[in-house]
């Protein structure tokens, strides 16, 4: 019986699959929008319920994994201000 992806990666019934290996590689490459905005509908499809069990933890699961790419995002963007900040600073310092 063939299964159909969900737009999450997961197959319709809750289950990883074959796409799950791949799912982090994916994950890695995405923007911190595209993240957000797909864990946004992880998270709505988590609170309007009508899951099963197995489909709820598949999508909680990838919601874990797309705040840790967002949180990358956001982490590495405080990097760049802090440093750009520090520069600033510096350079201040020499005048």
């Amino acid at each position: 019986m063939a299964k159909a992806k969900t737009d999450t990666g997961m197959d319709t019934d809750g289950e990883a699959g074959a796409g799950a290996a791949g799912a982090s590689e994916v994950t890695s490459t995405l923007g911190y929008e595209q993240a957000r905005d797909e864990l946004i509908e992880v998270v709505r499809s988590l609170e309007a319920g009508g899951t099963t069990l197995e489909e709820s933890l598949a999508l909680w699961e990838r919601g874990e994994e797309l705040a840790k790419v967002c949180r990358r995002w956001l982490d590495g963007a405080r990097a760049r201000l802090d440093a750009a900040l520090a520069e600033e600073e510096e350079a201040g310092a020499e005048e």
